[in-house]
């Protein structure tokens, strides 16, 4: 394995926190970006909004000065703001879409700088099984996780003969804070659609992520690997 910079955007939490804490046991410098928390131990966490270019900027330049040229990003941070199309305003869509989308827009551009020049990336997008599923209640964030598939791909045309890859992960239903507070009930229903009858770990998405940026994954580029247990049944 080889020692990179990685730097995991929304990393103070959640998904985004086992993906920087699975970096950080496989040996790797990591950084993490956070409105707000901190990553875990032995990571370094740096102030930044997604929604801002100049505050992405400032961000990777600080990684960069305390570990080096940011050879994998993995762009995570993102919110929902679910409601029935019908109660869903244009701040609600548009909300969502540029944080989710745009967001991730902003974080690979600024990556890109620095892995044409050392000719060598990795890019990993976020997604969701709803990006290609749907969702009742979800017409802004699926459509904002569907975008990234679209990303990965254009960019693996773009950048692929430089030593970049972008690949998409799309994970199901996974065991967290929001799925613990759901009613048992709810959760059994939820259980029954997935053909695993479980909800994932966020350790076990960390774990295909890490993956899938790492040393053997080089040659595969613009693929949706999902991570949900059968729901989606691949996309």
């Amino acid at each position: 394995m080889t020692t990179r910079t990685v730097l995991v955007t929304g990393g103070n939490r959640g998904i985004g926190h086992a993906i920087a804490s699975e970096f950080v046991a496989q040996g790797h410098r990591v950084a993490v970006t956070a409105r707000s928390g901190e990553g875990p131990e032995g990571s370094l966490t740096v102030r930044a909004d997604v929604t801002d270019a100049a505050s992405i900027d400032a961000a990777f330049s600080e990684v960069e000065a305390q570990l080096g040229p940011v050879e994998i990003v993995i762009a995570n941070a993102g919110i929902t703001r679910d409601t029935l199309l019908m109660r869903m305003s244009e701040e609600d869509f548009s909300t969502v879409v540029d944080t989710n989308l745009g967001g991730a827009f902003r974080v690979v551009k600024r990556a890109s700088k620095g892995m044409l020049k050392a000719r060598y990336g990795r890019i990993v997008l976020i997604s969701s099984v709803i990006g290609l599923f749907g969702g009742a209640g979800q017409v802004n964030y699926a459509a904002s996780k569907a975008g990234l598939v679209g990303i990965a791909r254009s960019l693996t045309r773009e950048l692929g003969a430089r030593g970049i890859t972008a690949n998409v992960v799309a994970p199901g239903f996974i065991e967290s804070d929001m799925t613990a507070v759901l009613p048992e009930e709810q959760q059994a229903e939820y259980k029954k659609s997935i053909p695993a009858g479980r909800f994932a770990t966020p350790a076990e998405v960390a774990k295909v992520v890490a993956w899938i940026a790492g040393d053997d994954a080089g040659y595969i580029s613009g693929a949706v690997i999902p991570v949900d247990g059968g729901l989606g049944m691949g996309h």
